[in-house]
């Protein structure tokens, strides 16, 4: 194999293999009773905004924005291709609302943000961000592999086929995992909701539907 090629190929395997740690901070207001928890984010050129969901293609802020304010558009700035971080950070600890993702370090197989090529090489830390929001219930994923995730977080096995479907939920036996915590781990329940990617085959209408319902069940609407 010429030199130029083999080198091209190690470069890509190389590149491929790098850990990556998550880039953004949890949102965790103290007042929080929910905590949406995806999984990893694309690379940096597919940013529009440095915050959770932050390409201007994926539909979550859009779906916030019609299921607290009827408006695809609220939390857009403008006409631009981006959303104010700002106004959803501020939105968020206004309605008690937490962001936590599942996973703090990950490799991509394939170079992007998909969750099928994602290897997980360190989930979220629960004993360190459970106390942070003390009144958080529940957890609501955004796809299979977040659910996969937490759901490995648990002291016993539960079978894949005993995963929630989207759009179900299920209770969550989680234990400390630091035998120094005293404090009570609340009786938490996990929802899946489903993915706001548009490559999720789901349309726009009806992945609103489910997260309204899902908001509104929690007592936030």
């Amino acid at each position: 194999m010429p030199q130029d090629i083999d080198t091209t190929l190690t470069s890509a395997k190389n590149k491929a293999a790098e850990i990556e740690t998550h880039p953004f901070e949890p949102v965790l207001p103290s007042n929080a009773t929910i905590m949406m928890m995806g999984t990893f984010p694309p690379t940096a050129d597919k940013w529009a905004m440095s915050f959770h969901y932050p390409n201007f293609y994926n539909d979550m802020w859009r779906i916030y924005g019609r299921v607290f304010f009827d408006d695809a558009d609220y939390f857009r700035v403008g006409d631009e291709k981006r959303f104010d971080p700002e106004r959803i950070r501020n939105f968020m600890f206004e309605r008690g609302i937490a962001s936590c993702p599942t996973v703090k370090q990950a490799i991509r197989e394939t170079g992007n943000a998909s969750d099928k090529n994602l290897t997980v090489v360190t989930p979220v830390d629960l004993d360190s961000i459970l106390p942070q929001v003390p009144k958080v219930a529940t957890l609501f994923t955004t796809g299979g592999k977040a659910t996969e995730v937490l759901l490995g977080l648990l002291d016993e096995p539960i079978a894949k086929s005993k995963h929630p479907k989207t759009n179900q939920s299920m209770d969550y036996p989680y234990q400390w995992q630091d035998s120094n915590q005293t404090n009570m781990v609340n009786d938490l329940t996990l929802y899946r909701l489903p993915s706001t990617s548009r490559a999720y085959p789901l349309s726009l209408d009806k992945k609103v539907a489910a997260y309204k319902a899902f908001f509104e069940r929690m007592g936030k609407l």
